[in-house]
């Protein structure tokens, strides 16, 4: 990519494509491309195909998505999988007929089995079942990959697939039902720190383990990955190390300055055992993260405080 070339960034709004958009600007590029949602239905075939037409980008980050939490994920379950189905068809077929040079696809770690082996390589991709709460949105990011693979080997397109592991940062999602668990932990210490309250409950046993990563580091690994890599086989894309739920509400509690203890809700659901990724292949061509996650939980408490009259 040179300075000027033309880079859309489908999903600029959320925290992966805002946090691409800063790194971007912060490496000198002038011609970013982004849309809204009321600006562009991308779950419109139309619509993409007439903007890819008119703005004729170079480089595309599809970084564009419905997201969510595990209630989310199991109640909207039609929407999950529609939407993102569209978003990722239309977009990765409107750069194939308008000729963009590069596109960088964005997954996510539910794509591997429940009960693969750990940490997750990205040869296990179908090896298994997948987690059933959050099976609508995992198959629609499988299907992504896929496109961008069959493009690839039909059409010789450059297209390159990531799969980030669990991301947390600038511009998160702190809705207490439909968010992930590090914002919405950030967000559940913060109130009961101001109401005065003694204790927090944490849903789940606390068990589980899962690994963060500061969503400015995906910035960083995506930008590097889109001028060093083309590939065919996906990256996965994380820190490699790991923490159970219990240990980063300890943790968050920490940061918040929460004086009251702990509850488990072990009604609620605990999702995948654990979820580790594999990030040998990343490492090799040269690409480590450089935020420690008591340094990046600061950093997204002290942007969620910004933000509180948004919440």
């Amino acid at each position: 990519m040179l300075k000027n070339s033309k880079v859309y960034v489908a999903g600029h709004r959320g925290m992966v494509g805002s946090a691409i958009v800063r790194k971007l600007k912060a490496e000198g590029f002038s011609e970013i491309i982004t849309r809204t949602s009321k600006e562009l239905d991308l779950r419109s075939q139309a619509a993409v195909e007439q903007f890819f037409t008119e703005e004729k980008p170079e480089y595309v980050f599809l970084a564009a998505a419905k997201v969510g939490g595990i209630q989310a994920n199991n109640t909207y379950r039609a929407d999950f999988l529609y939407d993102n189905l569209m978003i990722e068809a239309n977009i990765i077929h409107a750069a194939y007929i308008t000729g963009v040079e590069k596109l960088m696809f964005l997954g996510s770690s539910c794509i591997y089995p429940k009960l693969a082996p750990q940490p997750l390589r990205e040869d296990y991709l179908l090896t298994g079942e997948l987690e059933p709460t959050n099976e609508p949105y995992a198959i629609a990011k499988i299907a992504g990959i896929k496109l961008c693979e069959a493009y690839r080997d039909q059409y010789g397109c450059n297209f390159i697939s990531v799969m980030p592991t669990n991301l947390y940062g600038y511009n998160d999602n702190y809705d207490l039902n439909n968010s992930h668990v590090l914002p919405a932990l950030i967000r559940k210490f913060h109130e009961a720190k101001e109401a005065g309250a003694t204790t927090v409950t944490v849903w789940g046993t606390g068990s589980p383990m899962r690994e963060f990563l500061f969503a400015d580091d995906l910035a960083e690994a995506c930008f590097f990955l889109m001028q060093n890599y083309d590939g065919k086989e996906l990256v996965n894309i994380g820190t490699g190390e790991d923490v159970s739920i219990k240990d980063l509400a300890l943790l968050v509690k920490e940061v918040v300055g929460f004086e009251g203890s702990l509850e488990f809700d072990t009604s609620k659901p605990d999702g995948t055992p654990r979820k580790l990724m594999d990030v040998s292949k990343l490492h090799s061509l040269g690409f480590k993260h450089s935020t420690e996650l008591r340094e990046g939980i600061a950093l997204a408490y002290a942007d969620f405080r910004n933000k509180l009259v948004e919440v």
